[in-house]
């Protein structure tokens, strides 16, 4: 009984073939010799990579109800495998109905693994089944090398079923980058698989 405990505990100790993501071996593997030959770098450190995914979702219509709240915050805990902050607002606006400290939207931030797993789920899965896809707007950089995108409804991705869907809700996903310039940023996105409007 004892062997089979440590035949058990070796195995568990063992790393997971899912530890890396898919995303990271191919930017280790292909992205980052490919920007090194586009750009002449002379380090591998200088080559840009993704640093953080930030989505955030706005809860202005249902800030009053606590279940709707719930139910958005469960839809993006399971669309990003982490569980996303309440945003409060700073100031209080009369004309929207908002008080200083009242929960306004939510917000995740992803970094490591998760990162990888969301942008290698965005680009691969959820993008694709966009109605009328034609690929995303290449212009949509903040001239620091950071990409920011819209995203209309979270039925694209495959964790949220149809059924159970309270109000088709949109999200913006800001893709932080260690890029320099729009240019750098640009390539390696479109070399991890974004698929930019041609």
């Amino acid at each position: 009984m004892a062997e089979k405990k440590t035949a058990a505990k070796k195995t568990a100790d063992k790393p997971v073939a899912s530890d890396v993501s898919r995303m990271k071996v191919m930017y280790d593997k292909e992205v980052v010799p490919y920007l090194m030959k586009k750009f002449g770098y002379k380090s591998v450190m200088q080559v840009p990579k993704i640093e953080k995914i930030v989505i955030n979702t706005g809860l202005g219509d249902i800030k009053d109800n606590q279940k709707s709240m719930q139910i958005t915050e469960n839809e993006l805990k399971m669309i990003t495998g982490q569980k996303p902050i309440y945003r409060k607002a700073t100031k209080s606006v009369a004309n929207f109905k908002v008080r200083e400290g009242m929960n306004i939207g939510l917000k995740v931030t992803l970094r490591g693994k998760r990162m990888y797993d969301f942008f290698d789920k965005l680009v691969s899965i959820a993008l694709p089944r966009v109605r009328d896809f034609r690929g995303v707007p290449d212009k949509a950089f903040d001239g620091r090398g950071n990409y920011s995108l819209g995203l209309k409804e979270q039925l694209i991705f495959p964790e949220i079923t149809y059924d159970q869907v309270e109000k088709i809700r949109g999200m913006d996903v800001c893709i932080v980058t260690t890029a320099q310039t729009d240019e750098e940023a640009r390539e390696l996105l479109k070399a991890l698989g974004m698929p930019f409007k041609r």
